[in-house]
């Protein structure tokens, strides 16, 4: 299959080798808020300063606060999603390799998602794809999250 952008792609088992180079995304625009950041750090006790205290954070090098790096890891799972496996009886998050954290996403800021299907191999119970996910911020020079997604569809 010729690379391709598509808002999203419902295939079955058989047919996911074919979407290899496919690109899925990007997402819609979505701001990352003070709020959430918030949520992220009383869920994980993550409360250093440069996320939870605008004021200062504003004296750091960011200039304000920033979502945690595994909350962006986080951001990925929209683009995954838009990849339907209409035969598989469950899918499942395998992993993720070569995981990258090039910039920060500034609180105010938005984000969307897009990834690429780098490989497709059957393993037992199903299909794996690896896809090469990354998280962009609007304007910004480098992606505030890269990432291999190994994606398990189960037969």
């Amino acid at each position: 299959m010729d690379s391709h952008v598509a808002d999203g792609l419902t295939i079955d088992l058989g047919g996911l080798p074919a979407l290899v180079g496919a690109r899925l995304g990007p997402t819609a625009w979505a701001e990352m808020t003070q709020a959430q950041v918030n949520q992220f750090a009383d869920l994980t006790g993550d409360h250093n300063f440069i996320h939870v205290d605008p004021e200062r954070a504003r004296e750091s090098q960011f200039g304000g606060t920033i979502a945690h790096g595994f909350l962006t890891l986080s951001l990925v799972a929209p683009v995954t999603q838009l990849l339907t496996v209409t035969d598989a009886k469950a899918s499942i998050n395998y992993g993720m390799d070569k995981v990258r954290f090039p910039a920060p996403l500034p609180v105010g800021k938005r984000w969307r998602a897009v990834a690429e299907i780098l490989e497709v191999a059957e393993v037992k119970g199903g299909v794996q794809a690896r896809v090469a996910a990354s998280v962009e911020v609007e304007g910004g020079e480098r992606p505030v999250v890269a990432a291999e997604v190994l994606l398990r569809y189960l037969s």
